[in-house]
């Protein structure tokens, strides 16, 4: 991977990662274009999932002080259940994390592209039901979060949109529009930095040295900055309800997937 194809992977993940189109579904395609096929690359997807974790605390960077400060006031406050209810949407993608990590490594090697394309139907498929489905107006319960976290957790699978599978499900549970896209985006941010963490302390991401330093940071500035632009963009497409029109796009790019793969 030279420099520009970590360039235009790493804006494909920043863009992709907060619109629900599926962020690792683009990333597979993007690699398998490019022709690159290790499973080294898998590191390169780390560093730049990483990168959209930073752009999401810089958005919400006053909701998660507020949160802090409201857990640390040791008390059963708003702040601490909400807190509560993204440690509760965590469990789902824990498990699968713990047990399917491994197997789940074999998936983005950028050679699974009709995989991807059948993930990206289904993607397809559950931002369409949002369509039909009425305006809530509730806020996410603690049963919400787990059936949110479930959708998260199918979400590991390359072409199944983690934004839009979790504000899809929550919504079509009844949530308030802008309650749900926040949710969505908080909720994975300690998934993704234990991984990541995880992943660091184990010596991993030094093993990437087919793949070299370079890719992997220009990667991860890319991601950053364009995550930064599309996470403020979701969470307007999110309150307008134009989650129909990713519905068509995943479609669309799910079955050229298939039938070019």
């Amino acid at each position: 991977m030279n420099w520009l194809e970590a360039l235009i992977l790493g804006i494909l993940q920043g863009l992709t990662e907060f619109l629900p189109v599926s962020s690792s579904g683009h990333l597979e395609i993007g690699k398998n274009l490019f022709g690159i096929h290790s499973e080294e690359s898998i590191y390169f997807t780390i560093a730049v999932h990483g990168a959209t974790v930073l752009s999401t605390i810089v958005v919400f960077w006053k909701d998660i002080v507020t949160l802090f400060k409201g857990v640390f006031k040791v008390e059963w406050n708003e702040e601490t259940q909400y807190t509560t209810k993204i440690l509760v949407s965590m469990i789902p993608v824990g498990i699968v994390g713990v047990f399917f990590k491994d197997d789940l490594k074999s998936l983005f090697t950028g050679e699974n592209i009709v995989f991807v394309g059948i993930m990206l139907l289904i993607t397809a498929t559950l931002l369409a039901f949002t369509f039909f489905s009425k305006s809530g107006k509730r806020e996410v319960t603690f049963r919400d979060a787990f059936i949110i976290g479930i959708a998260q957790a199918f979400a590991v699978l390359p072409g199944i949109s983690r934004s839009g599978s979790t504000i899809a499900t929550g919504l079509l549970l009844g949530n308030n529009k802008e309650t749900i896209a926040k949710f969505s985006f908080l909720m994975v941010l300690l998934p993704i930095i234990g991984e990541n963490m995880l992943d660091v302390f184990s010596g991993e991401m030094t093993n990437s040295a087919g793949l070299g330093l370079t890719p992997i940071i220009i990667g991860f500035a890319a991601a950053f900055f364009s995550g930064l632009l599309a996470c403020k963009w979701m969470i307007n497409l999110v309150k307008r309800g134009k989650l129909i029109y990713f519905a068509i796009y995943c479609f669309s790019i799910g079955l050229i997937a298939i039938i070019f793969g």
